[in-house]
């Protein structure tokens, strides 16, 4: 069996005088068009004139009614009706595109995002001009998406913020009748406390996702034992994972790390809370760190309910939500902070379910390029 010859890759500059060739036959598409106006236009007023030649009525019009001057003016004036014309019918080609465009354009602007477009013929098979719908139907897709989610997600959240709302304001009603044995009065001021840290965490969400979104340079970079961190994060949730009788696995040295200590520490909490929130009772979260020459892997698997394919690669998209039954507490808000962070220190973060387990791996360089 014949094997197919692996094509080369092409370098930047190739790939550069590859545009600039495509956008050149643009170009002379587009330049055809006015020559053909152009030769449209002798054409018919050649043969016009021909014509009025070959019956004599050019050369009786000279003769007895307009003088050469006068003949030469009216050629010019009906050369011109005559090239207007052509230009106008003969525009809408190159124009019916644009036009296309434009009003595809403002359907997105106006907050249709099915908008989409497509051209045929020769014009629609050109390089630049594939490329182009292509990248204008991608953006439209991303467009719809990310308003899908959007719509999603103020739904969610408003359910996610009032629960726990109605719940303070129900058992502050309780404690305020009075009548109450000290254990029930101990009860509903856990459940509101419950309650207003579920609420502080989802406000506290967002304002990060917030504040990393619109930061583009790391800062406030120290070194520090990341080890001892990710410790710490853990004792954090201790009330999460000891309501569900779950045991940390956490067999690694002590590692150094230079970065954004509370930035990482946000990345931490957010994916332990997510091992902690879908880890099945009486389970056991393994915490991991690898070091190569350069950077540091971190890992937090658990087992429990596992993400399914067509999901993991959407999970650390703004408000993006796998739970679609919403049984899990959640607004989609958690991973989207954990990629940007990770992003911000130039690293990756990746994730991996099958049978039952879930992995989340967060590769860091040790050390920050200084700027």
């Amino acid at each position: 069996m014949s094997r197919k010859k692996k094509q080369r890759q092409k370098t930047p500059q190739e790939w550069q005088q590859e545009q600039k060739q495509q956008r050149l036959e643009l170009t002379i598409l587009f330049s055809g068009v006015v020559i053909a106006v152009l030769v449209a236009t002798i054409l018919v007023v050649g043969g016009a004139l021909l014509l009025l030649t070959w019956t004599g009525i050019l050369t009786e019009l000279e003769e007895n009614i307009l003088d050469g001057p006068l003949l030469i003016i009216l050629i010019i004036g009906a050369s011109l009706l005559i090239g207007t014309i052509l230009a106008v019918w003969l525009g809408k080609i190159p124009l019916k595109p644009v036009n296309k465009m434009i009003n595809q354009m403002n359907r997105l602007a106006s907050g249709d995002f099915k908008a989409r477009i497509s051209f045929g013929g020769p014009f629609g098979r050109q390089p630049t001009v594939v490329e182009l719908t292509d990248s204008f139907n991608k953006m439209a897709e991303e467009l719809e998406n990310t308003e899908m989610l959007r719509v999603d997600f103020i739904n969610n959240f408003s359910h996610e913020f009032k629960t726990p709302i109605v719940s303070i304001a129900g058992f502050a009603k309780l404690l305020k009748r009075g009548n109450l044995t000290e254990q029930q009065r101990m009860e509903y001021l856990n459940i509101i406390e419950e309650e207003s840290l579920r609420l502080s965490y989802m406000a506290t969400n967002v304002l990060n996702l917030t504040k990393v979104e619109n930061q583009t340079i790391l800062t406030e970079v120290t070194g520090y034992n990341l080890s001892e961190q990710l410790r710490s994060s853990i004792l954090l949730l201790e009330s999460k994972w000891e309501k569900k009788n779950l045991d940390f696995d956490l067999e690694f040295g002590e590692y150094m790390i230079e970065a954004n200590e509370e930035l990482l520490k946000q990345v931490w909490i957010n994916l332990l809370d997510n091992a902690i929130k879908f880890s099945s009772d009486s389970n056991l979260i393994e915490v991991d760190i690898k070091e190569n020459d350069r950077t540091l892997s971190v890992s937090i698997l658990n087992s429990g309910s596992e993400i399914a394919p067509e999901h993991q690669k959407k999970i650390f998209n703004k408000f993006y939500q796998a739970d679609e039954s919403h049984s899990v507490e959640g607004n989609g808000i958690g991973l989207a902070v954990v990629r940007h962070i990770v992003e911000l220190h130039k690293g990756t973060v990746s994730v991996r379910s099958e049978s039952g387990i879930t992995r989340f791996t967060v590769e860091l360089p040790k050390k920050q390029e200084r700027v």
